[in-house]
């Protein structure tokens, strides 16, 4: 069987049909179900206090009119940790690594805070475009250099995401791969291998979490600026 490093990238098929969205369905299945006890379990309550430590971390840069957006980005940053984490399991599929998916998560709610500022406070959300003070002759290449920036926000929340889980994934599978290489030739070396393996899988870990993190984060900053 002939495959290349980014074979694991690529969308699972069954009978044709693409499996990405069960494989986005499935992480909702590991939280509680609602029950008449408010907590049941110690998971339920190490969940119930990981949500609710998730939720002040998003709000605290939000005033007053952004807490309404806590039930959206809470689901949001909670899907994004979710699908990362458990893309890190062998054999599985991490949807997050496609492009197309985290554009169409970041654009929709880019473009959900750009129009709120617009309604609710379209002089102040147009003044973004132009600093204060600024000479008359740098006015046009400002507009347009600020609105390029304006644009270019969802792409660069999408690509920042797709970019850092797919080089992670590359390199596990590369690093995995010398190992097994050098197993039957240099065990040695096949050990120290796979102890960097091993330290890789924790620091890809530690980057999932942290990358859900950063874009909810950054869409929470988007929204307090056009709130």
């Amino acid at each position: 069987m002939n495959l290349s490093f980014f074979d694991q990238f690529s969308p699972p098929y069954l009978l044709g049909i693409p499996l990405i969205l069960p494989s986005l369905l499935l992480p909702a299945l590991l939280f509680p179900s609602p029950g008449r006890r408010w907590i049941s379990n110690r998971l339920s309550t190490l969940q119930l206090w990981s949500i609710h430590l998730i939720t002040k971390q998003l709000m605290t840069p939000l005033n007053k009119a952004g807490h309404k957006w806590a039930l959206p980005l809470t689901s949001l940053i909670l899907l994004l940790l979710s699908i990362n984490l458990m893309g890190l399991l062998p054999y599985t599929f991490t949807p997050t690594t496609q492009l197309s998916m985290n554009m169409a998560l970041a654009f929709p709610l880019w473009l959900a805070t750009l129009l709120t500022g617009l309604r609710n406070q379209p002089s102040v959300s147009l003044a973004h475009l132009l600093p204060e003070g600024t000479p008359m002759l740098l006015i046009p290449a400002l507009i347009m250099i600020e609105t390029t920036s304006l644009l270019i926000r969802p792409l660069a929340l999408g690509v920042r995401l797709t970019a850092n889980l797919t080089a992670g994934h590359l390199l596990i599978q590369l690093i995995s791969t010398a190992t097994i290489t050098l197993l039957p030739m240099m065990p040695s070396i096949s050990a120290l291998t796979a102890l960097i393996l091993l330290l890789l899988t924790v620091l890809e870990v530690a980057v999932a979490m942290i990358q859900a993190y950063v874009f909810v984060l950054l869409l929470s900053l988007y929204l307090q600026e056009n709130i």
